[in-house]
């Protein structure tokens, strides 16, 4: 029988990064955080956190700290609950969901903002590219997430989403510096390419499907959905724009979509465990109720 009291201080340690951090957040002494975290590893023969600034989990620690964030999310669908213990309830970790910077910057916060007033829920957002943010929820770091990679998750039920349209993009001034005798080969060669950053593949996946060609060497890494906008808008390189950032810009002619007849659709997926919980459920619901014009419900 696994201790949730333990559980709990073990939790708020690798949440909150430090053992005062964790007794702040439980109302507890750190001496009282430190015997319950020490005394459940001694029983279970190995360590949870590892000790540092800040501290972080173990693998075992990790998979701990998933199964609790599991329970409280149960736990908090229970009516018959006590003022108290609905209270304790309250004071949880918020939902902790991973996404790619590019859906966070366009349809997820209109898409989730209704159930996140509806059931008062917090979030807790990750930040991962998006042919990355399953292996968060694999690892046992998320609750959720929307990602590109449809392989099935133990455990978990995958809803197709829809597709985020992207668009080969530059500024007037770099095209006409750089692409003024075409979009050829030798232009994409030595023109400068942005990337959002080094496992960010859709500039390698345009440039293999449309000129059959690697990367080129000259490449800018910029890890913010803005600043990849800002950088295009200043003529500083080309590189893959969301349309929904990029229409816009578009429509002024701010910048120019390179090749038209070359979008890159990215299906999208949201990952969920396979629990009955209402809460999972409605949050679901919402998403796949999402109507916008860059994203295409199933």
């Amino acid at each position: 029988m696994l201790d949730y009291a333990a559980l709990n201080a073990v939790s708020a340690v690798v949440r909150e990064g430090s053992f005062e951090g964790a007794a702040h957040a439980l109302g507890l002494t750190p001496s009282a955080i430190s015997q319950r975290v020490r005394g459940y590893e001694e029983r279970l023969g190995a360590l949870l956190i590892v000790r540092g600034q800040p501290c972080q989990p173990t693998a075992l620690g990790k998979a701990l700290c998933a199964h609790i964030d599991k329970v409280r999310l149960l736990e908090a669908e229970i009516p018959e609950l006590c003022g108290q213990e609905a209270l304790a309830i309250s004071r949880s970790p918020p939902l902790k969901i991973a996404v790619n910077a590019d859906s966070l910057a366009t349809w997820f916060p209109k898409a989730i903002a209704d159930f996140a007033k509806e059931t008062h829920v917090f979030l807790d957002l990750l930040v991962e590219d998006e042919a990355h943010t399953a292996d968060r929820l694999r690892s046992g770091d998320v609750m959720a997430a929307v990602t590109a990679d449809a392989t099935p998750v133990p455990g978990c039920h995958t809803t197709h989403l829809g597709v985020l349209r992207y668009v080969a993009c530059a500024s007037p001034d770099f095209i006409q510096r750089h692409f003024s005798n075409g979009f050829t080969r030798a232009a994409f060669a030595t023109a400068p390419c942005m990337c959002f950053e080094k496992r960010d593949k859709l500039q390698t996946r345009w440039l293999q499907d449309v000129h059959h060609m690697p990367l080129p060497l000259h490449v800018h890494y910029i890890p913010s959905p803005q600043g990849f906008m800002d950088f295009a808008l200043a003529g500083l390189g080309w590189g893959l724009q969301p349309l929904p950032l990029a229409q816009d810009h578009l429509a002024t002619g701010n910048l120019v979509e390179l090749q038209p007849q070359h979008a890159i659709d990215v299906a999208l997926y949201w990952i969920i465990p396979r629990l009955k919980s209402e809460l999972l459920g409605k949050l679901t619901q919402h998403l796949k109720k999402l109507h916008c014009p860059d994203f295409t419900s199933d």
